[in-house]
C-alpha cells in the first residue's frame, strides 16, 4: 500500500468483511464503503449561535438546558454510518437521519439544532454521528453551527470513519503509525477504554479474516497527540502502539474518532457498537441491549431419520424412494448421550431447552419391550433442563397433506376447498403432551409451544396461510408463544391471541449423526452440479457454492463448525434474542452440536468481560422481548415518545401500556410517588430495564448519580 505524505492511501481499496447469511451458508455481506474524510481541521465555534442560545447578559442566570434523548445521524451512504444507525435502531435508541445526498434535506443551523421550551434552552439532540469530522465542509456554515452547538450543550460527536491526521488529534500514519489491511489483527482495549466506554470487553479484539482472498477491513493507526485518549489500539513498528478508536478533546468539544472501515455485520464492530453508543449518549439513553443465546433441541424422546449418502436423500421423505428413515436406521440419543448432555451443561454453565414429544417416547418404549433407558435418564435429570411442548407425536398440523405428488400438496374436497387438520386434533396434540409431562414431573410452561416442523403456520409454497384451526387450538390450551422458523418468518406476528417466536435454524442437520454424514449432505447442498452436488447453490441467489467439496473426514471440524459458530455468535452480539434450534440427533452418536456451542461460548468469553454474561432466555421471555420492541418501535415511529434530561433528572413519557427501554449509569435511582428505588438491573457496566410509570404517575423519572 502506497501512501502520500498525509497518510491517506494513494488508492482506496477499503473493503469490508465477507459474511455468511444468518440462516444459510455463504451469502456475502455488505462491504464497507466509507467516504473519504476531509483533510483540513475545522475552524471552530460561532459566537452568534452562543448568543442565540444563551445571551451573554443572562448566562449566569440561565436555567439548566434540556437535552432531548435523540441522536442526530448525518448519513453519507457509507457502511460506517449505516452500522452505527443499525445499532441505534436495534437497541431502541431514537434517532433522526439527515441524508447528505438528499437535495431537500434540512440545513443544520441554530434553529434546527436547538430552541427554547418553557423558557429553558433545549438541545434537540444528545449526540451527533457524522461520516467524518468535516462532513459539511470545514469552512461551511453548517460545520460552524454544529460545532458551536456541541460546545454550547456539551454534545459529543462520533466520527464514524476517518483517517489519522492532526485535525482529529492524531499524527499522520507516516509519523510512527501504520495503515493497511487489518484482517486477523489483534487490537487491544486500553486501560482508558476499559475504564470508560468499553469496560464490558475482556481486553483484546481480533479483526475477522473470513476469506484470505478478500481484504475485509482497512485502517489507519495513528499515534495520539495532546488532547487525544486512545481506547482501542494496535502495536506498530519500532515499539509502541497507535490508536484505532479514541477520544479527541479540543476547543470545548469531544469527538470519538474511529479510523478503520467496518460494516454492521463484522464482529469487531459488533463488539465495539455498545461502547460507541454509550460514549455518544454519555451513558444515558432510551433503549437497552443484551447478548442472548438460547438453543432449542427439538424431537427429544423421538427418533430422527438418517441421511442416505448413496441416494443423496433422506429415506422417509417424499422425494426419497424406498424405506422409512425413522424405522430402518434411526438416529436417537442414548442414556449415555443424556448423561453427557447434563455434564456438558454443568461444565459450560449453559442450559439447553429440550423440545419434547412424549408420545414418541412412549411409542419407542412399546416397540422395544417396555425398556427405554434414554427416557429414564432424561426424566431423572429433568431439573437440569428447560422443557418446551413439541406436541405428543409430532404430526403435521397444517393442511391435510396429499402425498401422491412430489412435492406434496394440500388435499382438497370435492368443491376444491382445502382440507385442514381439525381443531380437536390440534388441541389434543398440545394437551396430551402437557398431560404426559405433568405425569412425569417435568416443569413445562403451558404458554410455550413449538409444533412439529412449525406446522399449522403457513408453509410456502404449498400452504400460504395458517391452518384456520390453529389459533383456536392455541387458545384452548393457554398457548401464548409458538415457535416459527426465522429463515421463513423473521418477524414476530400474531396467531389469534398468541404470537410467534422466530427461531434461527442452525446448519447442523436433523438427519445426521456423524461428521461424515454432515459433510456429505452439506456437499450435496452447497456444491455445483459439476462437482457432484445438487446445484441448489447455483439456483439460489442468496447462497454461495463451495469452491470444492469438503473432505468428509475433516470438513465438519475445519469448515462447518467455525462457520456455524461465527454465524451464531453474530446473532448473540447483535442484541438478537431469537432462539437457535437443532435436533436431538445432534446430541447423539458423534454429538455434533457440542463443538459448535463450545466455540461460540469460548469465543464469547474471550471477547467479553464477566460483567457482560450471555443471557439465556426462555421462549416466553424471547416472545415478550420481541413484543415490547415492536410496541416501542411503533411508539417512536408515531412520535409519541418524549424524553429529555435536565441536569441529573431524566424524564420519559410514552403511550399508556408501552414499556420503555432505558439505560443509565450505576447509581441511578427511580422516582416513586414516595421516595426512590434503585433503577434497573446491571449489565455491561450500566443499569437498564423495560419500565413504565407507576400507578398515579404520568412519566418515568430517573435521578442520575451526581458524580
Amino acid at each position: 500500500m502506497h501512501t502520500n505524505r498525509s497518510g491517506m492511501p494513494a488508492a482506496a481499496p477499503k473493503k469490508a468483511g465477507k459474511q455468511g447469511t444468518a440462516e444459510k451458508r455463504g451469502a456475502a455481506g455488505r462491504r464497507a464503503t466509507p467516504r473519504r474524510a476531509g483533510r483540513t481541521a475545522a475552524a471552530l465555534a460561532a459566537a452568534a449561535l452562543l448568543a442565540g442560545v444563551l445571551p451573554s447578559a443572562q448566562a449566569a442566570a440561565a436555567p439548566a438546558p434540556r437535552i432531548d434523548l435523540t441522536v442526530l445521524v448525518v448519513d453519507d451512504g457509507g457502511s460506517a454510518v449505516e452500522a452505527i444507525t443499525a445499532e441505534l435502531k436495534g437497541s431502541g435508541v431514537p434517532y433522526r437521519v439527515v441524508d447528505l445526498d438528499d437535495p431537500n434535506r434540512p440545513v443544520l443551523d441554530a434553529a434546527f439544532l436547538s430552541d427554547t421550551v418553557d423558557g429553558r434552552p433545549r438541545a434537540k439532540y444528545q449526540g451527533v454521528v457524522l461520516p467524518h469530522e468535516t462532513a459539511f465542509g470545514p469552512d461551511s456554515a453548517e460545520h460552524t453551527a454544529l460545532q458551536a452547538y456541541e460546545r454550547t450543550f456539551g454534545v459529543p460527536q462520533v466520527d464514524a470513519y476517518t483517517w489519522s491526521h492532526p485535525g482529529v488529534g492524531l499524527d499522520y500514519t507516516t509519523d510512527g503509525g501504520w495503515s493497511g489491511v487489518l484482517d486477523g489483527t489483534t487490537a487491544g482495549v486500553t486501560a482508558a477504554g476499559r475504564a470508560g466506554p468499553f469496560g464490558y470487553l475482556a481486553g483484546s479484539l481480533t479483526f475477522e479474516d473470513n476469506d484470505p482472498a478478500i481484504s475485509e477491513s482497512y485502517g489507519y493507526a495513528g499515534r495520539p497527540r495532546a488532547g487525544f485518549t486512545s481506547y482501542v489500539d494496535v502495536p506498530v513498528g519500532g515499539g509502541g502502539r497507535a490508536s484505532l478508536v479514541g477520544e479527541y478533546t479540543a476547543d470545548g468539544r469531544r469527538e470519538l474518532v474511529v479510523t478503520f472501515a467496518y460494516n454492521q455485520y463484522q464482529r469487531q464492530f459488533r463488539a465495539l457498537a455498545r461502547g460507541i453508543v454509550e460514549w455518544l449518549t454519555q451513558g444515558v439513553h432510551l433503549g437497552r441491549s443484551r447478548n442472548y443465546l438460547s438453543v432449542h433441541v427439538d424431537d427429544v424422546f423421538a427418533p430422527d431419520a438418517r441421511w442416505d449418502a448413496v441416494r443423496n436423500c433422506t429415506p422417509g421423505d417424499l422425494d426419497c424412494a424406498g424405506g422409512d428413515g425413522e424405522a430402518e436406521n434411526p438416529i436417537r440419543m442414548t442414556a449415555a448421550d443424556a448423561t453427557y448432555a447434563a455434564a456438558w451443561q454443568k461444565a459450560s454453565g449453559f442450559t439447553l431447552d429440550m423440545v419434547y414429544n412424549g408420545g414418541q417416547g412412549e411409542q419407542w418404549r412399546t416397540e422395544h419391550g417396555g425398556a427405554d433407558p434414554l427416557t429414564d435418564r432424561l426424566l431423572a435429570d429433568r431439573a437440569q433442563y428447560r422443557w418446551i411442548n413439541h406436541t405428543y407425536t409430532h404430526p403435521f398440523l397444517g393442511c391435510v397433506q396429499d402425498n401422491t405428488t412430489v412435492p406434496w400438496r394440500c388435499a382438497t374436497d370435492a368443491s376444491g376447498a382445502t382440507l385442514w387438520v381439525s381443531r380437536s386434533e390440534l388441541s389434543a396434540q398440545i394437551r396430551d403432551n402437557l398431560d404426559w409431562a405433568f405425569r412425569k414431573g417435568l416443569s413445562v410452561d403451558r404458554s410455550e409451544l413449538v409444533t412439529g416442523e412449525h406446522s399449522g403456520l403457513k408453509t410456502l409454497p404449498q400452504q400460504p396461510a395458517d391452518n384456520p384451526n390453529l389459533a383456536g387450538a392455541l387458545a384452548d390450551n393457554g398457548v401464548k408463544w409458538t415457535g416459527s422458523d426465522n429463515s421463513r418468518e423473521p418477524l414476530q406476528r400474531a396467531v389469534g391471541a398468541a404470537k410467534t417466536v422466530p427461531r434461527h435454524p442452525m446448519n447442523v442437520y436433523y438427519n445426521v449423526g456423524t461428521a461424515a454424514e454432515m459433510a456429505d449432505e452439506y456437499n450435496w447442498i452447497y456444491t455445483s452440479r459439476a462437482d457432484g452436488g445438487s446445484g441448489a447453490c447455483e439456483d439460489n441467489s442468496a447462497s454461495t457454492c463451495l469452491p470444492a467439496p469438503l473432505d468428509t473426514t475433516t470438513g465438519y471440524a475445519t469448515h462447518i463448525v467455525p462457520q456455524e459458530a461465527r454465524t451464531a455468535l453474530g446473532h448473540v452480539i447483535a442484541n438478537d434474542p431469537r432462539p437457535h434450534y437443532v435436533h436431538q440427533s445432534n446430541l447423539a452418536e458423534e454429538r455434533l452440536l457440542y463443538p459448535v456451542l463450545d466455540k461460540v461460548l469460548a469465543d464469547y468469553r474471550t471477547l467479553f468481560a464477566a460483567n457482560t454474561p450471555i443471557v439465556n432466555p426462555s421462549q416466553k421471555d424471547v416472545g415478550t422481548e420481541l413484543a415490547r420492541r415492536e410496541a416501542w418501535d411503533a411508539a417512536l415511529a408515531a412520535g409519541k415518545v418524549t424524553a429529555y434530561r435536565i441536569g441529573t433528572a431524566v424524564t420519559v413519557k410514552a403511550p399508556s401500556g408501552v414499556q420503555v427501554p432505558v439505560t443509565a449509569p450505576e447509581g441511578t435511582r427511580r422516582q416513586l410517588l414516595l421516595g426512590t428505588t434503585a433503577f434497573g438491573t446491571p449489565y455491561a457496566g450500566a443499569r437498564s430495564a423495560w419500565t413504565a410509570p407507576e400507578l398515579l404517575q404520568t412519566s418515568v423519572t430517573l435521578q442520575l448519580p451526581t458524580a
